[in-house]
């Protein structure tokens, strides 16, 4: 082995002068754990002859076996000196020396006795006397030193577990070679041994064809576990052409479930909305004919006119459209053409013509002041629309007897049945509220209309 300087790691704390001129310990490291060392303080009291006395072993082996380098020179090749003493037991040995004492003078002598205090107490002397001991200690054994004491427990332990090994060994052999002594060895028969021989050549030439055979068996096993395994990678790449078209077609799949759910939906929703709508009337969701307070109301819009609640015309004409548009869809409806007027729908400027004079229309609209109340047209436009409401009446008393509207209309006025009197509908020399009344009992009778043609219309 080599020494402990070639091998030992670098010291793991430089040491030197503190500011009050003491001296800072040096640590090396444990050549097995490399962990730091903290070394006794009589490493730092060792002197020159204490460390020639320990390297005398070394010098006397140097002086046997040449130094070193005496002997790395000669065995260079093959680094292996055989000692020419012993021609029986032809055993190769192989000899590392320590490493050379680096202290010496120049005139070849060693100083004895104690140096200086300065030299001491000298960082760098200190640092190379302790490494100059754990080169001997490592040239005198196989391991290189320093350690630390759990590494040298741990070594102590190894090297008794194979001192007790080679004990056993030495003791077995030492048995064995007094059985051998022991014994006699008797006189072997040449023919039993030859006829043995021949025996186990036969042995042999029987096992050799067995072989062989094994051999065989085994080359082709190999090829067809090669062509299986060629079988098996082609399989593999199968499998996973496979997987993916599995893949895709379930992907194809979910995307058409997802596209049938979703017409079904659709369906579905087209469904309810046409069922909806097959229940839905269409005059009663297009004019909703109702009551707010005084007024008779069609979508909303108010037709009269009250003297608390002051109405404009433009809402009454809107009103008086939506009337004109809902009987003349009735009517058509009921396929009845009117004997004496014709209905024109046509917004908040809706009107009647006369078809015994085609130039004369009746407005349905108003825009108030002293000039409209002295208009007639105005009111013959009311009487005349009324009459055709009568001519609905009659159309549908003509299918279905049974058939009533809650007030009586006749000659532009209107009565109801119930002993509150009739009304007129003109508006010239009438009050307002009596005008309002009258327009309120006419859309009622018109509801009732509408609601017996709607239940026509379902059926």
């Amino acid at each position: 082995m080599s020494g402990a300087s070639s091998g030992r790691s670098d010291p793991a704390t430089s040491a030197g002068a503190g500011a009050g001129g003491g001296m800072v310990a040096v640590n090396f490291l444990c050549q097995n754990c490399f962990q730091p060392l903290k070394l006794d303080s009589a490493f730092h009291n060792t002197d020159n002859k204490t460390i020639a006395d320990i390297s005398i072993p070394d010098i006397q082996h140097n002086e046997r076996f040449g130094t070193q380098s005496d002997v790395f020179a000669a065995s260079s090749d093959d680094n292996l000196e055989f000692d020419e003493d012993k021609d029986d037991d032809f055993v190769s040995r192989k000899y590392i020396p320590a490493s050379r004492l680096s202290l010496e003078t120049n005139n070849g002598f060693t100083l004895v006795g104690e140096p200086e205090l300065g030299s001491m107490e000298n960082l760098s002397y200190i640092v190379k006397v302790t490494s100059r001991l754990f080169d001997i200690m490592s040239g005198h054994s196989d391991v290189d030193h320093p350690l630390c004491e759990e590494c040298t427990d741990k070594l102590l332990v190894d090297l008794d577990q194979q001192l007790t090994r080679v004990e056993m060994e030495a003791k077995e052999y030492k048995d064995l070679l007094e059985n051998l002594e022991e014994c006699d060895e008797p006189d072997h028969d040449n023919k039993a041994i030859d006829f043995e021989m021949e025996k186990l050549k036969e042995e042999e030439q029987s096992l050799r064809h067995q072989l062989d055979k094994v051999e065989a068996e085994r080359k082709k096993i190999s090829e067809d576990m090669e062509t299986a395994q060629q079988e098996s990678q082609k399989l593999d790449v199968e499998e996973k052409q496979y997987y993916r078209d599995y893949c895709e077609y379930k992907k194809q799949l979910l995307e058409f479930e997802d596209q049938q759910r979703s017409v079904d939906n659709q369906l579905r929703y087209a469904q309810q909305q046409l069922d909806k709508l097959k229940k839905t009337n269409v005059f009663n969701a297009t004019f909703h004919i109702w009551h707010n307070g005084h007024f008779g109301t069609i979508n909303n819009f108010r037709l009269g006119r009250h003297p608390n609640v002051p109405v404009e015309w433009s809402e009454i004409n809107a009103a008086w459209g939506q009337t004109v548009l809902l009987l003349h869809s009735l009517a058509n409806k009921m396929n009845l053409v009117f004997e004496r007027y014709k209905l024109v729908p046509f917004g908040n400027h809706s009107y009647l013509e006369s078809l015994s004079d085609k130039s004369k229309e009746l407005p349905l609209y108003g825009s108030g002041g002293f000039r409209f109340f002295w208009d007639t047209k105005f009111d013959q436009a009311m009487v005349a629309f009324l009459d055709c409401l009568q001519q609905f009446k009659e159309e549908v008393e003509k299918g279905d007897t049974g058939f009533c509207l809650p007030y009586r209309m006749e000659k532009g006025r209107i009565e109801d049945t119930g002993g509150g009197g009739s009304y007129s509908i003109k508006i010239q020399f009438n009050s307002e509220e009596q005008w309002t009344k009258a327009l309120k009992f006419m859309l009622t009778n018109l509801k009732w209309g509408l609601a017996w043609v709607s239940s026509q219309f379902i059926k």
